[in-house]
């Protein structure tokens, strides 16, 4: 043994002792009648209790994770905890799972992995949730701190590699502070702009011993949010508004995260201003109002992609304005004049430039628009014209019952099988866009997908997460792909497990099927590394992880099928066979003008 390891072990071993110790009184007190009925709270007595208490008060119901060596003592803390830690089988599984409950629920979803490989594990989520801005907490083992630096046993400078990726992040220095560094990390998480925040834990100063309770949910007061916008660039942009002849207004995941999406519906319907949406916008304006021109961008549709192209005043709420959804930005929207409603000064004027900046809450800003605008725009051929591109660019499609199952159809059925408040997940590729493109959504938080990041893997965990954040009477199902399945499928253990009812359709054609149309478009069709030409039947592996499975292979299954997998209560599985020529349309190539986009792959 080193004489390293040798000076560490009693270390960890007498503090694991006082640990123990100091817990045990509680616990037998516990046993004693009580003096009064009054409630009463255990003290806090190590830094790893304190982190756990700081959950509890920010009213933490769940928390997905992977135990480990270093976050041990965080495990131990929560085994006396209210807080219902879901096991997860994979560290980026855990990440997902809270970045969906976050999406869902609106307050932070919480993920724990231990040091090292556990950490690193959980980038990817983290990365997803940074591009998305949606809530979560990450917590983190780290080996002692006197070991840090020292290429110790599952060491890896885990706030080095997160800080690109988080909104905040902390190494925990004490055990009389850490509780307090939770605290504020989750309320930073939630605040503002939201986004990941992450608290690395050395083992040491979650063993430590401590009595100081954690101050509630609070962000430092240097942290300020602009919530009203200037009142003279509202009042010009309520100028504008009023004597737009073309206007449209562009709702972003930013709506939905500022709780807008109400007072952009009303604005919209009183001044009848068509309305689309980005992709992490989808819900924010129910798709199946006339003046819904659904999403835009790159696989948007025709008539939202013509109604930019040609609109004079463009409202956009809560969108980066991102290069899927512009497309070249010298032809996005070129006649019109910009009016970016968006809490994160940063995000203004950084693609698109903006002829009137209103920083602020989407919800504020919009009730300020709202208030300022005194006459609706004279619109009425405007209108007529959005209803003509609707006709012109229609998103019908074919579905020849002597070619293999189309996978648009297959959408279109779980949407008709499910209620209207139905929480749709994906991964990432075709059967994403697929997804955006032919389920109505009415709702907002029931779109829950990996957007900027494009996470493939992504569907079934966020599907976890969505289903412990929806409410009991509402439908889960994860629309994925088989490539994006086979990702993370392990995390059919955790639904098993913790008897989650989850409907998972995988639409399988044996290719990284995006990957697989951009090679049949731009590289000869040459196949590399897309082309699986053999895939597990998902069925049966659903079975042997104790889900249901189900198979569909022509159309007279997919009616009875769906109805079946959908009513059966626990996680199922449909493994549906579809199309494998079967591609993605309207799309505009990567930097295109979205004026131009394509119908068929002769126009690309």
């Amino acid at each position: 043994m080193s004489e390293r390891a040798a000076k560490v072990t009693p270390t960890d071993e007498e503090q694991d002792d006082e640990q123990i110790t100091d817990s045990a009184a509680p616990d037998a007190a516990a046993e004693e009648p009580a003096a009064d009925t009054e409630t009463t709270t255990d003290p806090v007595t190590s830094g790893a209790e304190a982190v756990v208490r700081a959950l509890e008060n920010a009213g933490v119901e769940y928390a997905f994770g992977v135990q480990g060596g270093a976050i041990m003592p965080v495990y131990d803390a929560l085994y006396d905890s209210d807080i219902r830690h879901v096991t997860m089988a994979h560290e980026q599984g855990a990440a997902h799972a809270a970045d969906a409950y976050g999406i869902v629920s609106g307050e932070p979803g919480v993920c724990l992995a231990t040091s090292g490989p556990g950490a690193t594990n959980l980038v990817t989520g983290i990365a997803d949730a940074d591009m998305d801005s949606d809530p979560m907490l990450a917590l983190t083992g780290q080996v002692p701190t006197e070991f840090v630096g020292n290429d110790a046993f599952q060491e890896t400078d885990t706030t080095g590699v997160t800080t690109p990726i988080t909104k905040d992040n902390t190494f925990a220095s004490g055990s009389d502070t850490v509780g307090n560094d939770v605290s504020e990390a989750f309320a930073l998480a939630r605040e503002g702009r939201p986004g990941p925040t992450l608290v690395d834990l050395p083992k040491d100063v979650t063993n430590g011993e401590t009595d100081r309770e954690p101050d509630a949910p609070t962000v430092p007061d240097t942290y300020e949010v602009q919530e009203r916008a200037d009142e003279e660039i509202v009042a010009a942009a309520a100028e504008r508004i009023e004597t737009a002849d073309r206007p449209v207004m562009l709702l972003g995941g930013g709506v939905i995260k500022g709780e807008a999406s109400e007072a952009c519906r009303e604005f919209a319907i009183e001044h009848e201003i068509p309305v689309i949406t980005t992709m992490p916008g989808i819900g924010a304006f129910p798709e199946d109002h006339e003046l819904s021109l659904e999403m835009a961008g790159m696989h948007g549709t025709g008539y939202a992609n013509m109604a930019i192209t040609h609109c004079d005043t463009l409202i956009g709420i809560g969108t980066r304005f991102d290069d899927r959804l512009t497309g070249g930005i010298e032809t996005f929207a070129p006649d019109a004049e910009v009016i970016h409603v968006d809490i994160d000064p940063a995000e203004i004027s950084k693609n698109i430039h903006a002829d009137y900046p209103l920083i602020g809450d989407a919800e504020t800003v919009v009730e300020q628009l709202g208030e300022a605008v005194d006459d609706s725009p004279e619109a009425k051929k405007w209108r007529a014209q959005c209803q003509q591109w609707k006709s012109d660019y229609s998103m019908a499609y074919d579905a020849p019952k002597d070619k293999p199952v189309q996978p648009e159809f297959v959408v279109e059925a779980l949407d008709e099988a499910t209620d209207d408040d139905t929480i749709v997940t994906t991964g990432v590729g075709q059967h994403q866009m697929w997804a955006c493109q032919y389920w109505t959504y009415t709702e907002p938080r029931t779109w829950v997908s990996s957007h900027g990041l494009g996470a493939m893997g992504y569907g079934l965990p966020s599907a976890i997460g969505a289903r412990l954040a929806a409410d009991d009477d509402q439908d889960v199902v994860c629309i994925d792909g088989d490539g994006s399945f086979l990702m993370t499928m392990q995390g059919l253990s955790v639904a098993v497990r913790e008897d989650l009812d989850i409907t998972v359709a995988v639409l399988n054609n044996e290719y990284i099927g995006m990957v697989r149309q951009w090679q049949d478009a731009f590289f000869e069709g040459r196949h590399a590394a897309s082309d699986y030409g053999w895939m597990p039947e998902f069925d049966k592996l659903a079975e042997a992880f104790g889900a249901q499975g189900y198979r569909i292979d022509d159309y007279d299954d997919v009616a009875d099928t769906v109805a079946d997998a959908v009513a059966y209560d626990g996680p199922s599985v449909i493994d549906v066979h579809i199309d494998p020529d079967a591609n993605v349309y309207p799309m505009v190539p990567s930097g295109g003008d979205n004026g131009q986009f394509a119908l068929t792959e002769d126009q690309l």
